[in-house]
């Protein structure tokens, strides 16, 4: 059991990385799946990304859709689910475009305190945002900014770590 943080860039396979390794880890434990989804189809391009990722999946996981509350759905999972989020960097954009005061602040302590108290396998699906060129306004560069902090305390709490480049793994931390 443990958590394991699942990093790439866009179309690098991170999602299927995952996804084959949480069903694999549910097939030895004989654990139920749960898909823990931060996105919201709010144009037709999400709403055909959401789409094939369902199909992608099959009828043997259990959804949860949740853009804001990750805690939540962290701490309602059992010890006898293997859980996948996907994707941690459009729940912190979710979170930062929200605008109310504090919030994000709490809703990220509150995620980072949920992932310590982990009872089970979870898998956490997020994009590396800060390999491109600097963004050119001051809220690009915060949200750049954020990603990396938030994969770093992550990455600390963490049992493994991989960084998936054209669908290739490497273990940054931990094991295979």
């Amino acid at each position: 059991m443990g958590l394991r943080l699942v990093l790439g860039g866009a179309r690098s396979g991170k999602s299927a990385y995952a996804q084959g390794a949480a069903e694999a880890c549910a097939r030895g434990r004989g654990a139920g799946l749960v898909f823990v989804a931060t996105a919201e189809g709010r144009d037709e391009e999400m709403r055909a990304r959401i789409a094939r990722h369902q199909a992608d999946r099959g009828s043997d996981w259990r959804l949860v859709e949740t853009p804001l509350d990750l805690s939540g759905a962290l701490a309602a999972a059992g010890p006898d689910e293997v859980v996948l989020v996907d994707c941690l960097t459009l729940w912190l954009s979710n979170s930062m475009l929200l605008e109310d005061g504090d919030g994000h602040v709490r809703r990220t302590e509150a995620l980072l305190a949920a992932l310590a108290a982990v009872r089970g396998d979870v898998w956490l699906v997020s994009n590396e945002v800060g390999w491109g060129v600097a963004p050119d306004n001051a809220l690009a560069r915060r949200y750049r900014d954020e990603a990396g902090r938030l994969h770093q305390r992550i990455a600390a709490l963490a049992d493994e770590v991989a960084l998936v480049v054209a669908g290739l793994p490497l273990i940054l931390k931990g094991r295979p």
